[in-house]
């Protein structure tokens, strides 16, 4: 069974991670992958975990409307329109996700829909619990050991405790991720927030060279784009 779910998840994210140009026509992977989800669930109506993976599915694909821009562009989770979000897959995804913890039976898929309810609950971006989402991760971490893992849960703890604690967490990890191109993403937006533009230029340059989409790397050059801008405001100031 957990093979099964596994290669369900893989389906679903072979759709989900693609570009905008790409996302209307490898879309009905994502519905596939729920429908199977669907159809595992009614064979394991008593699993809490194919509870969680179908959850999961179904929070992640509820934001799919407003994972691009009309220019294609990236929106960050916490800058997306969350009345674009879909509120049926959205209460269906919930209602699964505390149907699943009732069971009192954690596992990985449970533990990552938690935390997607936990977005998905939230009406602003402000409202989110990231307090919550950090402690989710780390029993994730202890559940299912991984750099990748940790980096997500960086994201939380930079908005938990700064910037400088989350970069300390994702250092470690530069070796085991020197390819995956969403550590240099995040690497360079916590040095960013930490006013190392220089440092975080070369993150993002590195970032470009790793993006899997042109989406992924026209979202870093935007980065690249402030640095430039904030960097010629400070250098006019000088010169005042």
């Amino acid at each position: 069974l957990a093979a099964v779910a596994a290669m369900v998840y893989l389906i679903f994210n072979e759709g989900y991670s693609t570009n905008s140009g790409e996302a209307p026509a490898r879309a009905p992977l994502c519905e596939e992958a729920i429908r199977l989800a669907r159809l595992l669930l009614r064979l394991f109506q008593t699993e809490p975990e194919i509870m969680g993976l179908t959850a999961l599915l179904l929070l992640q694909h509820a934001r799919a409307p407003a994972r691009f821009d009309a220019s294609g562009e990236i929106v960050l989770l916490e800058d997306q329109d969350r009345s674009l979000w879909s509120r049926k897959m959205i209460d269906e995804g919930l209602a699964l996700v505390d149907k699943a913890l009732r069971h009192q039976k954690p596992g990985p898929y449970q533990v990552q829909a938690a935390i997607a309810a936990l977005h998905a609950r939230a009406v602003k971006p402000e409202d989110t619990d990231w307090t919550e989402i950090d402690l989710l991760y780390s029993l994730l971490e202890r559940m299912q050991p991984s750099p990748v893992v940790t980096l997500n849960r960086a994201v939380a703890v930079s908005k938990v405790r700064g910037p400088e604690a989350a970069l300390a967490m994702i250092e470690p990890l530069e070796d085991r991720l020197s390819g995956y191109f969403h550590f240099f993403g995040l690497k360079g937006g916590l040095l960013m927030q930490l006013d190392r533009g220089d440092e975080a230029r070369v993150a993002f340059d590195r970032a470009i060279a790793l993006a899997n989409t042109a989406a992924e790397a026209a979202h870093i050059r935007m980065h690249i784009d402030r640095l430039m801008k904030e960097g010629a405001e400070r250098a006019a100031q000088k010169a005042r």
